[in-house]
C-alpha cells in the first residue's frame, strides 16, 4: 500500500488563487516594517530566496513580538513548501503557528482556524511522503488534531482516516483495519481533503491488503456521484490497475491505463501515479510499453514529488527491467541525461534495473529505519519478485475516444454529449464547438473545468488560462492567460514597462496589466478568428500555442524582480 496523500491542487474552484487568508481580523501590535517587509517578499520570485526571506521575517517578527506578522509569514511560508512540493517543512511552521494561536486566541479568525487545521493535516500527511519527517512529531501532530476536532465533529472521519493510513505505512494492517471501519461510507469533513479522491485513497489500501474486488466495488460504487475534482477520473483509474488485473479484468485495467496515462505523462504532479503505470505493464506482459514510459519518465526521478514516489517508481522500473532482461531485452539501452554533476550515460536495461533497485532499497530502508519495522524493504522486495498474471491484452488506441465502459467507473461529466466515436476527421473542417475544445485537452492529458458560461478554465504552472468561443456566432476561440503572480499597484509602472516590451519582442500572447484596485493582474489574450471552421488535429495546434505562450508569459511574471 502506498499512503499516497492527497494532491493539494485536486480542485480548481479557482486555479488562480494560492490557499487564500483574509484581512486581520483583530487590531493587535504590529511593526510597520515588518509589514511592508511581508509585501515585499511575498512579491518575490517562487524559489529558495523567497523561502528563506520569508523564515528570516517569521523570526524577527517573533524577537520584536508581532505576533500577527509572525503568523502571516508562517502561513505564507506554508503555501510556498506545498507550491514547491517540500510537505515535510511543514511541521515546524505549522507548530509555531498552532503555538501562537493557542497562546492568543483573538489572533486568527473562523477561516484562518480552519485553513490551519487543514495545515496540520498536511503536515500529518508528510510522514507518508519521507523519512525526513519524526514519527513522534506526526503522532503528536495528529493527536492534537484528534482533540480539536473531536469525536464527533465533522472531522472525525479525517482523523480517523490519517490514523488508518499511518498504521498501514507501518505495516500494521490490523490497526489499520480497524480505523479503516470508522472512516468508511464517511465523506470529508472541512479539513478532510477532495471529496472525489477519498474512494481512490480507499481503494488503493484495499489493494495494498488484497482485497481486490473490494477496491474495485469501492471505485465502482462512487462512479455515479463525480465530484468536481480535476484529479478525477485519472486517479480512480490507476486505482483500479493492479486489482482489474487480479481480479482476471486485463481489458478494462488496459483500458484505464491508456486513459490515465495520456494525462499523467505530463503532469509534475503525477509523478506518484508511475509506478501504477510501470507495474501495470509489467504484470500485464506490455514490457515494451513499459520500457517506453520508463525511459520517458526517467528524468523525473532526479527531482521527485517525494521519496516515496521515487522508492515505488525506482521499483517497479526495476520490475520492468528486470522482466525485460527475462524476455531478452536486456542489451537495449535507456538514455539517463545529466543532472547536477552526474553526466549523461545511456546504460543498458540490466544495468539500470540494478540501479533502479538499489535506488528503491536505500529508500525503503530510511522509512524503515525511521518506522522502526521491515515494513517497506519487504514491500519493494515483494514487488521486485512479482511475475505477470495473465497474457498480455490489446491496449486501446492512443485516442480520446469515449469508451463506453467508462461512465460507470470513473463518472467523467467533461466529456460532452456531442463527443461519439463518428466525430470529424482530424483535417475536417468543422465549426468550432465547446466539445471540441475539451477534446483537445483531453489529447494533451491536461485537467480543466467548465463553468456554466461554457469557459473552459485549468492552471498550468504559473499560469491559468480559459479557453471560450467568442463573436457573435462563436466562431472565435480566443485564450485568456492570467500569471499567478500579481504585483502591488504602487508597481503599476513596471507592470506597463513589461507588457510593452512582451508585446514589442513576442507575438502571443498580447499583454497588459489589469488593475484590481489594490493589485495588479498581469494577463495575456490569444484570439483566432475560425469563422470558415477548424480541424480538430489544426485546434490542437492552436490549443498547444496557447498554453505554451501563456506558461512562458506567466514564467516570465514570476521571474520578475
Amino acid at each position: 500500500m502506498t499512503g499516497r496523500e492527497e494532491s493539494t491542487s485536486s480542485r480548481t474552484d479557482d486555479p488562480g488563487a494560492p490557499a487564500a487568508r483574509p484581512a486581520d481580523p483583530v487590531a493587535v501590535r504590529r511593526v510597520p516594517a515588518l509589514v511592508t517587509a511581508l509585501a515585499d517578499t511575498r512579491d518575490l520570485p517562487d524559489g529558495p530566496g523567497r523561502l528563506v526571506a520569508l523564515e528570516r521575517l517569521a523570526e524577527r517578527a517573533d524577537a520584536a513580538g508581532d505576533a500577527r506578522s509572525a503568523v502571516d509569514a508562517r502561513f505564507a511560508l506554508i503555501e510556498a513548501y506545498l507550491l514547491n512540493g517540500e510537505r515535510w517543512r511543514l511541521v515546524e511552521p505549522v507548530r509555531r503557528c498552532r503555538a501562537a494561536a493557542d497562546h492568543r486566541s483573538e489572533l486568527l479568525d473562523d477561516a484562518e482556524a480552519g485553513l490551519l487545521l487543514r495545515y496540520q493535516r498536511y503536515a500529518v500527511e508528510a510522514l507518508l511522503g519521507t523519512p525526513r519527517v519524526g514519527l513522534d512529531q506526526t503522532r503528536s501532530l495528529l493527536d492534537d488534531l484528534a482533540h480539536r476536532v473531536g469525536a464527533d465533529g465533522p472531522d472525525a472521519s479525517t482523523v480517523a482516516e490519517l490514523r488508518c493510513r499511518i498504521a498501514d505505512h507501518l505495516g500494521d494492517e490490523p490497526t489499520a483495519r480497524h480505523w479503516y471501519q470508522r472512516w468508511a461510507g464517511t465523506r470529508p469533513g472541512p479539513t478532510g481533503g477532495c471529496p472525489g479522491c477519498a474512494p481512490a485513497r480507499r481503494a488503493e489500501l484495499l489493494a495494498g491488503w488484497g482485497e481486490w474486488r473490494a477496491a474495485l466495488a469501492e471505485l465502482r460504487e462512487c462512479a455515479g456521484d463525480p465530484e468536481d475534482c480535476t484529479d478525477q477520473p485519472e486517479r480512480a483509474l490507476v486505482a483500479e490497475l493492479l486489482p482489474g488485473l487480479r481480479a482476471g479484468e486485463p481489458e478494462r485495467a488496459a483500458a484505464a491505463h491508456v486513459r490515465a496515462y495520456r494525462r499523467h505523462r505530463r503532469e509534475r504532479a503525477a509523478f506518484p501515479y508511475l509506478a501504477a503505470h510501470l507495474r501495470f505493464c509489467a504484470l500485464g506482459g506490455h514490457l515494451e510499453r513499459g520500457l517506453e514510459i520508463l525511459a520517458e519518465q526517467l528524468p523525473r526521478l532526479d527531482r521527485p514529488t517525494d521519496d516515496l514516489a521515487a522508492m515505488e517508481f525506482a521499483a517497479a522500473g526495476a520490475l520492468v527491467c528486470g522482466l525485460a532482461v527475462e524476455a531478452g531485452l536486456g542489451g537495449r539501452t535507456v538514455h539517463r541525461p545529466a543532472y547536477g554533476d552526474r553526466p549523461a550515460t545511456e546504460p543498458d536495461v540490466a544495468t539500470l534495473g540494478a540501479l533502479l533497485g538499489e535506488i528503491a532499497s536505500e529508500l525503503a530502508g530510511s522509512f524503515d529505519a525511521r518506522n522502526g519495522t521491515g515494513h517497506h524493504s519487504g514491500r519493494m522486495a515483494a514487488w521486485l519478485a512479482e511475475r505477470p498474471l495473465a497474457e498480455p491484452v490489446p491496449l486501446p488506441a492512443d485516442e480520446p475516444t469515449e469508451d463506453p465502459g467508462d461512465a460507470d467507473v470513473t463518472g467523467d461529466s467533461r466529456a460532452g454529449d456531442e463527443r461519439t466515436a463518428d466525430g470529424p476527421g482530424e483535417r475536417e473542417l468543422v465549426t468550432l464547438t465547446l466539445d471540441m475544445i475539451t477534446m483537445a485537452l483531453d489529447r494533451r492529458g491536461d485537467r480543466y473545468r467548465v463553468d456554466e458560461g461554457g469557459t473552459v478554465v485549468g492552471r498550468w504552472g504559473a499560469a491559468v488560462i480559459q479557453f471560450r468561443r467568442a463573436g457573435e456566432r462563436g466562431e472565435v476561440l480566443h485564450a485568456r492567460t492570467m500569471a499567478a503572480r500579481r504585483l502591488p499597484v504602487a508597481r503599476r509602472a513596471e507592470a506597463y514597462a513589461f507588457c510593452n516590451a512582451w508585446n514589442h519582442d513576442r507575438l502571443l500572447p498580447k499583454a497588459y496589466a489589469h488593475d484590481l484596485g489594490e493589485e495588479l493582474v498581469l494577463a495575456g489574450d490569444v484570439a483566432t478568428d475560425l469563422a470558415h471552421g477548424v480541424a480538430p488535429a489544426q485546434l490542437l495546434v492552436l490549443v498547444d500555442a496557447a498554453i505554451a505562450t501563456g506558461v512562458a508569459y506567466a514564467e516570465a511574471v514570476a521571474a520578475l524582480p
